[in-house]
């Protein structure tokens, strides 16, 4: 099992795209839900979301 992660295993996070959450700073990865519209994307989660919407 260790030898096809070694030759081309397919789940490899670190070479999704990646950006830094626009609330608090900390980088998120691709996910597939957000696929349609990465480039929109600006929070890593509802919490972020709601913060920076009080602080503004």
């Amino acid at each position: 099992m260790a030898a096809s992660r070694d030759t081309g295993w397919k789940g490899n996070k670190a070479a999704l795209p990646s950006k830094l959450c626009a609330a608090c700073g900390r980088p998120m990865s691709w996910r597939r839900a957000w696929a349609k519209n990465w480039a929109e994307v600006k929070f890593c989660s509802d919490a972020c979301r709601r913060q920076k919407k009080a602080t503004s």
